[in-house]
Order: C-alpha cells, then sequence, then structure tokens
C-alpha cells in the first residue's frame, strides 16, 4: 500500500460495495417470480468478447425474446447469479468484515410485480427484500437501493412493447411507491433507475424494448428514456410526502469522451457528444429539455411525444443527487465519428482489458469534476471496478492488478474531493464475484471474494477471499489515507 496524496475523504464517507439482483440473486422460478429482461440473455459459448458485445449493442428482437423466455437447452446465468437470495446473509457478513460503510444493491421488479402490471404486489418479494434491508443495517452498512437495475419484466415488453409505453410510467410508478411505503424508514438512499443514459449502448437491459418492435428505433429508445425520465420526477414527488429525509438520486453510466486532438473539429465534436450524454442529467437536475437536445431530435428525425404537464414534473422535482459508474474513458475523432452518443474511437494512450475497456483513473477525477462543476449536487460513485481473469492457486487469488486499478481510482475521488467535489461516498463495482452485466461471463471477475463458479454455473460456490480483500478493508480503516 502506499500513502493516498489526496486524502480528502469526509470521516462520514461511504465506503462500499455494489452489486445488482439481476446478476446475483439467481432463484429463478421462487416466490413467483417472472423473467425480466436479464434472465433472458444466454451464455454465448465460443463467441470472443468483442463478438459479445457487438451482439449486446444490436439489443434484442421480439423472435428472439419469444424463444429465450422458452429455451431450455442453452445457460442462462442471470437465472442462477451467485445464489444471493439464499445466501446474502453469510455473503453480507462476508462484507461486514472487510468494513464496508455501504452496499448497494438492487430490488427486482419482476419479483415485486412479476409481470409489471399487477395491481398488488407480491408479499413474498417484498418479506425477502426487507429481511435483506435489515440485514445490512444490523451489520453497519448504509443500504443504497437501486429500484430497477436491468431488471423489467418481459410481460412489459410482450404486451406493452416495452418504456416506449406512456401506461408503464403509471405501472413503475406503483412499484416505486410500494417500495418507498414498505422500506423507506430504512432506506435514505435510493436510485431510481441504473445508468439511465445507456439507452443505445444496453437497449434491451435499458428499456425493455425489442429492436423490430418500432419503426424508428431511435424514436422509441428516446421516446421510452423520457417515460423513465418522468417515472423518476414522480416517484421523488411522492418520496417527498413520505419523509424529506429520503435522498433520490439518479444514475449514469459515464460516457463523455476526450476529443482525439485540438483540431477544432475534433474539440467540437467532442463538446456535442458530451452534450448527449449530460442531457439525462440536465433534464433531472435543471428541470427542462436543453435546445441542444431538441436539436439533435429534429436533426435525427425523432419526434416525442411529450406533454406539459410531464415537462411541468419534470422541473418541480429534480434529483436529489447524482451516481455515475466509472470503468473507463472514451474518445472521439471527427473524421471517424458522429455526435451520437454510441459512436467512439479507442484513445492509443492508455491500455485496456480484454473486453477492451480502457484504464484511466484520471478520467474519474474528470468526470466528477466536470459533473460537480455542471449541476453542484452530491454526487456518489456507485460502480467502479476492474474486471479480469482471477487465478485461483493452492487456495489463493493474488489480484493485484485490481489493487492497482482500484487504488489509482480511488486517489483521483480524493482528488476531485480536495477541488470542492460534494462525493458522499465510493461503491466498488462487484465486492463479491457475480454475473456480468455486459457479457453473461462469470470469469469477468471484480470482486475482493471469489466465488467458485465457472461461465457454464459449474463450481462448488465455495467463497474466497483474494488479495485485494485485505487491501480494501486497509484502505476503509485508514479512510483512504492508505490505497
Amino acid at each position: 500500500m502506499r500513502k493516498n496524496q489526496y486524502a480528502h475523504f469526509p470521516k462520514d464517507f461511504l465506503w462500499g460495495g455494489a452489486i445488482a439482483a439481476s446478476q446475483a440473486d439467481g432463484a429463478y422460478t421462487l416466490d413467483g417470480k417472472q423473467p425480466n429482461s436479464s434472465d433472458l440473455q444466454p451464455y454465448l459459448k465460443g463467441y470472443s468478447n468483442e463478438e459479445i458485445q457487438q451482439l449486446e449493442k444490436q439489443g434484442m428482437t421480439l423472435a428472439r425474446v419469444k424463444a429465450n423466455k422458452m429455451d431450455t437447452v442453452h445457460f442462462y446465468p442471470k437465472r442462477y447469479g451467485i445464489d444471493f437470495y439464499h445466501t446474502y446473509e453469510r455473503d453480507l457478513k462476508l462484507l461486514a468484515e472487510m468494513g464496508l460503510k455501504s452496499f448497494r444493491t438492487s430490488i427486482d421488479w419482476s419479483r415485486v410485480f412479476p409481470n409489471g402490471d399487477e395491481d398488488r404486489p407480491n408479499e413474498a418479494a417484498l418479506v425477502h427484500y426487507e429481511k435483506m434491508i435489515d440485514q445490512i443495517r444490523a451489520l453497519g452498512m448504509e443500504p443504497i437501493i437501486t429500484m430497477l437495475h436491468y431488471e423489467t419484466p418481459v410481460n412489459i415488453t410482450l404486451k406493452y412493447g416495452g418504456w416506449a409505453n406512456k401506461q408503464v410510467i403509471s405501472m413503475f410508478e406503483r412499484y416505486g411507491k410500494t417500495l418507498l411505503d414498505r422500506f423507506s424508514s430504512k432506506v435514505k438512499y435510493w436510485i431510481v433507475i441504473n445508468q439511465i443514459n445507456m439507452i443505445q449502448i444496453e437497449p434491451w437491459l435499458s428499456l425493455g424494448i425489442c429492436q423490430d418492435q418500432y419503426e424508428n428505433i431511435e424514436q422509441a429508445q428516446y421516446q421510452a428514456v423520457h417515460h423513465q425520465l418522468v417515472a423518476c420526477a414522480k416517484i421523488k414527488a411522492y418520496a417527498k410526502t413520505l419523509s424529506t429525509d429520503n435522498q433520490i438520486g439518479t444514475m449514469v453510466a459515464d460516457g463523455t469522451a476526450y476529443p482525439n486532438s485540438c483540431q477544432p473539429d475534433d474539440m467540437v465534436l467532442a463538446l456535442q457528444h458530451n452534450r448527449m450524454q449530460y442531457f439525462f442529467t440536465d433534464v433531472q437536475f435543471r428541470g427542462a429539455y436543453p435546445t441542444y437536445a431538441w436539436n439533435y431530435f429534429k436533426e435525427n428525425h425523432i419526434c416525442l411525444e411529450v406533454t406539459e404537464q410531464d415537462l411541468d414534473l419534470l422541473q418541480k422535482h429534480p434529483m436529489d443527487y447524482l451516481a455515475i459508474s466509472y470503468y473507463f474513458s472514451q474518445m472521439v475523432d471527427a473524421t471517424k465519428n458522429t455526435n451520437r452518443p454510441d459512436s467512439i474511437t479507442p484513445n492509443p494512450y492508455l491500455d485496456a482489458n480484454p473486453w477492451g475497456w480502457k484504464v484511466d483513473p484520471q478520467g474519474l477525477y474528470h468526470a466528477l469534476s466536470q459533473y460537480w462543476d455542471r449541476y453542484q449536487k452530491p454526487l456518489l460513485i456507485a460502480e467502479n471496478g476492474y474486471g479480469m481473469y482471477d487465478e485461483l492457486s493452492n487456495g489463493e487469488i493474488q489480484d493485484d492488478y485490481r489493487i492497482a486499478y482500484l487504488s489509482d481510482h480511488i486517489e483521483q475521488v480524493g482528488r476531485a474531493i480536495y477541488d470542492g467535489a460534494n462525493v458522499l461516498g465510493y461503491c466498488a463495482w462487484g465486492p463479491i464475484d457475480i454475473v456480468s452485466c455486459s457479457s453473461q461471463q462469470m470469469s469477468k471477475r471484480y470482486g475482493f471474494i471469489y466465488v467458485d463458479i465457472d461461465d457454464e454455473g459449474k463450481g462448488s460456490k465455495k467463497r474466497i477471499k483474494k488479495a485485494s480483500f485485505e487491501w480494501y478493508k486497509a484502505v476503509i480503516v485508514s479512510d483512504g489515507e492508505r490505497i
């Protein structure tokens, strides 16, 4: 370990970790649960990491959704996760042993309202999540709960056409109110929708929309995210009627980009690209659709149905804080890219992990500083981690590469705080190994705790502390002074 030159973390800083129900819980058929969007993603055996990522960006077709829902031949890892539904008590004790001050996870919409459109919730699901939240609190960790982390009930897609249908707003509002009524006395920090800006990168998971359900798919995507923005405002309004202590946050995956050079075309393209990344949070913190977004919609033949009532809701109920996920930085080149959010170029100055994610610790400082300067709202690092193939040797995992990645990024969080950013906490992604969101691989590991399961679901399920376990424990004890 080394001394952190930017050890400026407040004493109440929420050192923590984050997972998602869709990647950890398993228990696919128990207690009334029905399939959600993550449950329909098979492990693509024999495909390269690059091929898997390209298929993810393509999204789902309606025929594939129907086929995967009924498929009994292929392996669907997220249906099984790490069996956290049954193991959460001992897993949480392991995390508490590491000294975590907070723990972020999600509640699965398809457990609480299995088809999404029921009038009444599934009590068995609420009982389960209440026990889990009570356990988090009993172990001294602050629960940070995400209402939707890629768990839209598949029925919402098949019956309603996904989030592009305005009716889904009221269904999700009913779900959100149910969670707040039940848990707001126990949960202070809420994230309404995970990575609300990932509509072109992970369209199926984000919106529950099939690529062939709509003639103008980009219009459907932005219409769907408009409905999500309205739903967030409605839930924020309701939460404050219960308690002003409720902190309702939004979350984005940082997608801002550097210019390829100081050539003016590159500079302007980076500006335009980043504006369309800030679009989501501009609406949720500034309370209105910015002119540059309306221009983008017009130029790309996107016509949204936005009512005056919608705009009034957005203006009156901005979010309380901004959560971000950050793993890598991006770059745009005016000779190759457009201002579409998913049009980027690899940065030649940075090294990448096996999945092509370019490692850039200073990019986290850059992102946090930009968000703070733009909104002056509290920030939370909701995800940051290093996916890598871990080797179990003589019962141990020496993951020095993970320690190096995380220490460099934590240092940059302290640097952002030093320069004035109000950062509430840092949640390392996947403190215990879970199924990868982007690749459905168990071998893409992030955890401080190894889970003995392979990509095809085989293994003892034994939990083993990695070298990074004791490292992160020491970071937390020192309040980030040692990294």
